[in-house]
């Protein structure tokens, strides 16, 4: 059930079937899109030779632009979709703040600036330590949370989800002067390569983004689904948690540790994408309700389907030229955030 100032708790049971349902549905969604989007792009394929080529028939160009060039780039927007989407809802669930979002909340801004250091500091794209790129995102993510939280809490009273906002804003409009005092120094391919970076564009067009990526999901979406039964105690008062037997501070620290790390992978590798942590768990939650143990795999399944249908579309509507997928995610992201701000502002 949900609060009246917008927060969430551990409400009734929506049952096996509904959970199953939505997520077969998702899976085959995600299919769909995907097979679209594979025949999206310059260079057009139909759905035959799309086919053709998958089952290893297809000509040499065919297979190049499909296996090397579409597939890379669709396989990374669903897992970063994923990511953004679960750490979203973990913020939304462990702040009490229905309007949390890594990219609201100034961590993406984090990690962006750990990406802008890393570009301004070696020559080239092909330089760029890709592996070490989320670790790098990570620590960055890491510190602009660090910061954020400490200036949100309030003792006696924990967590003011208004300041919660107010910080993540101010600390991400601090972090963005800082990023464009850095482009100063940078050439016209780097400043080009970081504007199209905050703009949201999926920039990790190789396997190799995939397979850096890979292990942090690997890692921490397990970790996550594990604790789905502490998260929905978490959604609770302290008095409450406590009570039944949690360890408020470790949990916490735990939780918003692996949101933190998926939000700075997934940004470090796919670019700067706002708002998909805001709008999958809220319509997971809608969906099959605010239980952790079906929210979390929807809430994944929905970000991976958003972040995958925005990347096609911004291929897709002006070609030959691309929109970042990033401002396609916010025209869609921003509107929904002011509807919940108003919505949370009248029922207050």
């Amino acid at each position: 059930m949900k609060r009246p100032n917008g927060t969430y708790v551990g409400g009734g049971r929506p049952g096996i079937g509904r959970p199953v349902a939505v997520m077969a549905a998702a899976a085959v969604m995600i299919a769909m899109t995907t097979l679209i989007s594979l025949n999206t792009g310059f260079i057009r394929l139909s759905p035959v030779d799309v086919l053709r080529t998958l089952l290893g028939a297809g000509t040499e160009q065919q297979t190049l632009i499909l296996f090397e060039f579409r597939l890379p780039r669709i396989v990374l927007s669903i897992l970063a979709g994923a990511g953004l989407a679960l750490a979203g809802s973990i913020l939304q669930s462990v702040s009490r703040n229905a309007l949390a979002d890594p990219g609201i909340l100034g961590i993406n801004a984090g990690a962006g600036l750990m990406v802008v250091l890393v570009v301004a500091y070696f020559p080239g794209n092909e330089s760029i330590p890709v592996y070490a790129l989320p670790l790098l995102a990570f620590a960055g993510a890491g510190a602009a949370a660090a910061v954020i939280f400490a200036l949100s809490y309030i003792r006696g009273k924990g967590l003011s989800t208004t300041q919660l906002i107010l910080s993540g804003v101010g600390i991400s409009a601090g972090i963005g002067a800082a990023m464009l005092v850095l482009t100063i120094r940078l050439d016209p391919n780097e400043y080009q390569f970081v504007s199209l970076w905050l703009a949201g564009t999926i920039w990790g067009t190789s396997w190799t983004f995939v397979k850096a990526l890979l292990p942090w999901l690997a890692v921490l979406v397990p970790l996550l689904l594990i604790k789905a039964r502490t998260l929905d105690v978490l959604t609770t008062s302290d008095e409450t948690a406590v009570g039944l037997g949690a360890s408020i501070s470790r949990e916490r620290f735990i939780v918003l540790g692996a949101a933190v790390a998926l939000a700075g992978a997934c940004v470090a590798l796919g670019g700067n994408i706002a708002f998909i942590g805001l709008v999958a768990p809220h319509l997971a939650r809608r969906l099959v309700g605010p239980r952790h143990g079906a929210l979390l795999p929807i809430s994944a399944l929905l970000g991976g389907l958003l972040l995958l249908a925005a990347d096609t579309i911004g291929r897709s509507i002006l070609q030959p030229e691309e929109i970042p997928t990033g401002i396609v995610v916010a025209v869609i992201g921003a509107p929904y955030f002011i509807y919940l701000l108003v919505k949370l502002r009248t029922s207050s």
